[in-house]
């Protein structure tokens, strides 16, 4: 074994500087960002979210009050805060997305009037995200004997948490924000176990019960009242591949999930297949063709086998 002095521990050490620092390794993994442009932020955006739920859920987060002479010099402080970081948020991942596609409009002032008013756009969403996060939290209580309140719900359901951070993360996706709305999923995933794209489209009443290691993709669509259980994925079953055999990126390729669907624990649905309104997938079933609705595809326990009263699997 090789004996080290200090100048060999030197010399150790400006040799991986100097190979860190050669353009070549680092090329393909190195963001060249502007001085005078703000870097995403995780703990930034998660002060906006948890500012977004003290907003959603009065009472049960933060230090809100629920005096009526109050309430609203409360909730105007929040919306203040919220404008003002996720103005800045926002227009980091306009200048990040600029900088990584190389874009020759790239305009700071541009994108800093783009970002207030997405970041305005977005607090406008704010009653409506209040409403139908209010309905996951009805399916989720609805849903669970377990459940003793909706505040236990609101308080202790990880589905809650994940479902509030995608509901935030889809809207910016639909205004148009880069970088951010995946920012916001992944901290949610990491926080729960759940994995939910932000380009997903998800209805109302929907919610995951237990929840640890349920997927859904970025092309699914899922309708109104669906419930999923811990370990559904819902996720593509091959990648296309371009005239260079690189993966096609965008095309719809994960399931399309219609209203009322039960989906079981450890369920797996691959590629662009549709689940008809009101079945019921049963657990460890492994589904790649369309069903019709009122489908019921469960497992013969002494085969392992598939069996459906709607359609093949």
């Amino acid at each position: 074994m090789t004996q080290f002095n200090d100048q060999n521990i030197s010399k150790k050490l400006q040799e991986t500087v100097a190979s860190l620092s050669d353009k070549d390794s680092y090329s393909s993994v190195c963001h060249e960002h502007n001085i005078d442009e703000p870097m995403p932020s995780v703990e930034k955006m998660a002060a906006v979210v948890d500012k977004v739920r003290e907003i959603i859920f009065p009472g049960y987060f933060g230090n809100t009050s629920l005096n009526p002479r109050t309430i609203q010099y409360y909730m105007g402080v929040l919306v203040d805060e919220v404008y003002e970081l996720l103005s800045e948020q926002i227009l980091s991942g306009l200048c990040f997305n600029c900088s990584e596609n190389k874009k020759p409009d790239h305009d700071l002032e541009k994108n800093t009037v783009r970002s207030k008013q997405y970041a305005a756009e977005f607090i406008a969403f704010l009653p409506e995200l209040r409403r139908m996060l209010a309905n996951d939290v009805t399916a989720a209580f609805l849903g669970d004997p377990a459940a003793k309140g909706r505040g236990e719900v609101i308080y202790c359901y990880p589905a809650i948490r994940a479902i509030s951070s995608y509901r935030i993360a889809h809207k910016l996706i639909e205004l148009g924000v880069p970088l951010i709305p995946r920012i916001i999923a992944e901290m949610a995933h990491s926080e729960t176990g759940i994995d939910i794209h932000p380009e997903a489209k998800i209805g109302e009443y929907f919610t995951i019960d237990h929840g640890t290691g349920t997927v859904i993709g970025a092309t699914c669509i899922i309708g109104n009242n669906v419930k999923l259980y811990q370990g559904v994925t819902l996720g593509a079953k091959s990648f296309p591949l371009d005239e260079n055999g690189n993966p096609i990126k965008g095309i719809p390729r994960h399931p399309v999930i219609e209203d009322d669907v039960i989906i079981y624990a450890q369920a797996t649905i691959l590629g662009r297949v549709t689940i008809g309104k009101g079945s019921i997938i049963g657990g460890n079933v492994w589904v790649t063709n369309n069903l019709p609705p009122y489908s019921k595809i469960v497992q013969f326990k002494a085969r392992g086998t598939s069996f459906s009263d709607g359609g093949g699997i």
